[in-house]
């Protein structure tokens, strides 16, 4: 079996690979900027990937990666992934989430009509195409309305029109990922777990006081990289066409319970001070997905908990 992962040197990019690697697959990888210089794949697992260096905004580029890798599937991980990068420049945000994922699509559907290829085509979406919802209405399934409060989710949910209209239209074989939120080793330090976890240590070393956090009180449902990216492994083999599916755990935590947890498990006797400079304006009170829908159809389920994830991301931190 042949791959093409676009964005395939980003965190779940990476994450991704491994995972392909590791199944027995062909990878091939399209990035920006080639071959990451290092991060979460090995040295055997760099090499034993095939990468482009490809604008996926330009059809040349495009048209270069398809026909070369000629994949059975293609996970479209590429795409502006930081929530206020998004926010802060809305037409780069626009333009790579959305631009690229039409042009990609749009040489998939040639080449399909054309009796050249006729692949799975994953899309990785996020949970911020729902926008707030009540907390009781929580966890939400796939048939809750999506609201999109900021550019990035509004963004997420014009791709998957797209590429579901791509479905509808031509046959090819699109399945959509609603992927919750998710972290692990190698993500940056722009996030909130990993931009915990140095701020722990950072306090633990200095033996501070104090951490600071921005808004405690948003619940969010988290997941282990790892499991995120074998559910979009899942969606390729055994997800309907057509269809969209959650990717979550079905828990939420908040903030400050997840730096406390953070705290603990980094031996950081630090207490959280809240700090407003690092809220977000737009921060949505609750978001937990059901990934009901994906379990029964694809047979996914985690295999790491929220311990584990915070665990491997503090070990990857100190070694």
């Amino acid at each position: 079996m042949r791959a093409l992962v676009t964005g395939a040197g980003g965190f779940v990019g990476q994450w991704l690979c491994r995972e392909l690697l590791s199944d027995g697959w062909d990878v091939h990888g399209a990035t920006l900027t080639g071959a990451p210089a290092g991060g979460t794949l090995e040295d055997w697992q760099r090499d034993a990937v095939m990468w482009y260096d490809s604008d996926l905004r330009e059809p040349d580029d495009v048209a270069t990666a398809v026909d070369e890798a000629r994949p059975d599937a293609v996970f479209h991980l590429a795409g502006v992934a930081y929530v206020p990068d998004a926010g802060n420049d809305a037409r780069a945000a626009w333009s790579n989430n959305v631009l690229a994922a039409v042009t990609l699509l749009d040489a998939l559907v040639q080449r399909r009509r054309a009796g050249v290829l006729d692949p799975v085509v994953v899309i990785a979406g996020s949970a911020a195409q729902y926008g707030a919802h009540p907390p009781e209405s929580m966890p939400l399934t796939e048939h809750a309305e999506q609201r999109p409060a900021s550019v990035y989710g509004a963004t997420k949910a014009a791709q998957e029109v797209a590429a579901l209209g791509a479905w509808r239209e031509s046959g090819l074989r699109v399945v959509a990922a609603r992927s919750f939120n998710h972290s692990g080793p190698g993500q940056s330090a722009s996030f909130l777990v990993p931009a915990l976890i140095e701020r722990a240590r950072e306090a633990r070393e200095s033996r501070a006081p104090s951490i600071r956090i921005g808004n405690p009180a948003p619940v969010r449902d988290y997941l282990h990289v790892e499991d995120v990216a074998r559910a979009y492994l899942f969606l390729a083999l055994r997800g309907e066409p057509g269809e969209a599916y959650n990717v979550a755990s079905g828990a939420g935590i908040s903030v400050a319970q997840l730096a406390e947890l953070v705290l603990e498990h980094s031996r950081c006797e630090a207490r959280l001070e809240s700090d407003p400079a690092l809220a977000r304006g737009s921060d949505i009170p609750v978001l937990i997905g059901d990934a009901t829908k994906l379990s029964r159809t694809t047979s996914w389920t985690t295999r790491h908990t929220l311990e584990m994830m915070i665990d491997d991301m503090i070990d990857a931190a100190t070694n």
